[in-house]
């Protein structure tokens, strides 16, 4: 690894983690810990990170969210393997809850040939997506339209999960940690979110590889929710380790090529 691919990797490390630690860059890399100090005293003056006693922080905001525009094309090999997988834990009959964001909106692509379902959704993208199969039932959420998101907020999805018995929720998410639960960068969204999972007997959780060790501003549940959780990272992956630990089920998929 050059000096170069080993910067952009710590810079990604502290943008996903929020905070990392010199003595843990150095272990990672396999390098010195005087190495990691200019890696990141390089990575402070071009304002990409901040140092701090022992190691770095993000300059970006928690609550800072990328713009849909630009997480759709992120990963897309990876959602769309996690979409399929996910595919398989809804039955035909059954009602689903299908959350907001781009790894949703994979799986809503992926089930518009699926007979029989119900789903229930905010995600304005997803019910176009499914909106033309004469054998679903779509039902979308009232509320106000995050723009750009194209999601709904406000209290009518609140109130309309609030009235259901689902059988299943598909969750997205902006982050998973293994102390911090499932986070996102929204309060609006947080809230429904907790609206959704109350709605629902199975929460499938999904997660690429990105999201992993990452904590956004709102909190939104704990790993223990989650019935299973699916992502592409590899299986020994500490979050994945801790997450079968707290007793979910844990999928890993292999990205798709496109």
């Amino acid at each position: 690894m050059t000096t170069r691919e080993r910067r952009t990797e710590i810079q990604a490390l502290v943008a996903q983690r929020g905070k990392v630690r010199i003595s843990e860059l150095a272990e990672h890399f396999e390098v010195s810990e005087m190495t990691i100090r200019r890696d990141l005293e390089t990575l402070e003056s071009a304002g990409l990170t901040r140092r701090v006693i022992g190691g770095a922080i993000s300059t970006v905001s928690r609550s800072y969210e990328p713009p849909f525009a630009s997480r759709v094309v992120e990963a897309q090999e990876a959602k769309r393997a996690i979409a399929e997988a996910a595919s398989a834990y809804v039955e035909f009959g059954e009602t689903a809850i299908l959350d907001v964001g781009s790894t949703a909106l994979e799986l809503a692509r992926v089930l518009r040939n699926r007979a029989g379902l119900t789903v229930i959704t905010a995600n304005v993208r997803a019910a176009v997506e499914l909106s033309s199969e004469p054998s679903m039932r779509v039902i979308l959420c009232g509320g106000e339209v995050r723009p750009g998101e194209l999601s709904l907020i406000g209290a009518g999805p609140e109130r309309t999960f609030a009235e259901l018995n689902c059988d299943v929720l598909f969750l997205g998410v902006g982050g998973v940690h293994p102390e911090k639960g499932f986070t996102e960068y929204s309060l609006d969204d947080a809230r429904i979110k907790r609206a959704a999972i109350a709605a629902s007997t199975r929460c499938v959780a999904l997660a690429d590889a990105s999201k992993l060790e990452r904590i956004c501003l709102a909190t939104v549940a704990p790993l223990t929710t989650a019935d299973v959780l699916i992502s592409d990272a590899p299986p020994d992956h500490p979050t994945l380790e801790a997450a079968r630990e707290a007793g979910v089920e844990v999928v890993t998929v292999t990205p798709l090529e496109a």
